[in-house]
């Protein structure tokens, strides 16, 4: 690619992945949309003024019949601006509990992992605020409206500060056509429904609510890893829990070390399960056991067990009581 300065949105990826990029390089992960594709050129830019190895691994999940023609027109575009690329095709779990796109973001956040390498993924502000506006359209707790982490373990998302227009208009500047994944417009899936209702909020509010969503996410990463510290000692970890070291803690504590608990050990557990468990601790009456998937939860001797579903007595009453 020949040397020219960068436009101004190229050269706002370009430094944002410059000030996220380790010093022996990376791996980025690339679908071909305008996010994943700035990211590369970014990473490639960075790259070639530090010295660092960058390489890109095109996922190729197998969900549509043009999949492998998407997947190779990714890696020659990224070929021929200079980066190492490569297609992994990935088995989709088609029965994951969480649905499809969980199974497809597992599975390629697995093969990304696998490469031994940091990841460098392309994700937004907007994906940021849609993050957190799902959370909130679930109910879901401070964790889950903590969003998405700039870096957590080896994924580093180096855009989490830029815009989707940011990354669109970089593609445009470097002169590279992004990939539309027919996806992104199917309302079957919630991300998608909830990307169509930022903008009818900031028309409604007058503002654009995207910043103050991932604003909210910064925020609430802080209150939920400090609480999930003090959660993690505040109980130690065993195949059981006593009752005597839970009935100090606090709800916001409580709540977190048997969501922690559980999670081991019946891992589709929700929020409903965590609460109907803690009943067991600050509501217990002598009730029945807990049904969690594929397992129940019983008090017995001041402590709280697992076992699995057929091991519940059949006398014991309701077993949400």
């Amino acid at each position: 690619m020949a040397r020219r300065e960068l436009g101004p949105a190229a050269l706002r990826v370009g430094r944002a992945v410059a000030d996220h990029l380790p010093d022996g390089g990376a791996v980025v992960g690339c679908s071909g949309g305008a996010d994943s594709l700035a990211l590369a050129l970014g990473a490639a830019w960075a790259a070639a003024r530090t010295g660092a190895d960058v390489a890109a691994v095109v996922v190729d999940h197998g969900l549509r019949p043009d999949s492998g023609h998407v997947s190779s027109r990714v890696v020659e575009q990224l070929r021929g601006r200079g980066l190492d690329a490569r297609v992994v095709r990935v088995q989709v779990e088609p029965d994951h509990p969480d649905g499809l796109e969980a199974a497809a973001r597992h599975a390629r956040l697995a093969t990304l992992e696998a490469t031994g390498r940091p990841v460098l993924l392309g994700h937004t502000l907007d994906d940021q605020a849609e993050t957190v506006l799902l959370g909130l359209l679930r109910g879901s707790g401070t964790r889950s409206l903590a969003g998405m982490a700039a870096v957590r373990g080896p994924f580093i998302r180096p855009l989490l500060g830029l815009r989707r227009a940011d990354t669109e208009a970089a593609c445009g500047e470097w002169g590279i056509e992004p990939w539309q994944d027919p996806m992104n417009d199917d309302e079957r899936y919630a991300r998608v429904r909830t990307r169509r209702l930022l903008p009818l909020l900031t028309d409604e509010l007058g503002r654009d609510v995207a910043p103050a969503l991932a604003r909210t996410a910064r925020l609430a990463r802080a209150d939920a890893d400090h609480l999930d510290a003090l959660a993690l000692a505040a109980v130690p970890q065993r195949q059981w829990l006593e009752v005597a070291d839970l009935e100090p803690l606090p709800d916001a504590l409580l709540w977190r070390v048997v969501r922690r608990w559980l999670a081991a050990r019946s891992p589709s557990s929700g929020m409903e399960h965590v609460l109907a468990v803690a009943r067991l601790v600050g509501h217990w009456h002598g009730q029945g056991p807990v049904a969690v998937p594929g397992a129940v939860v019983r008090r017995v001797g001041g402590r709280l067990l697992v076992e699995p579903s057929g091991a519940a007595r059949q006398d014991d009453g309701d077993p949400s009581s």
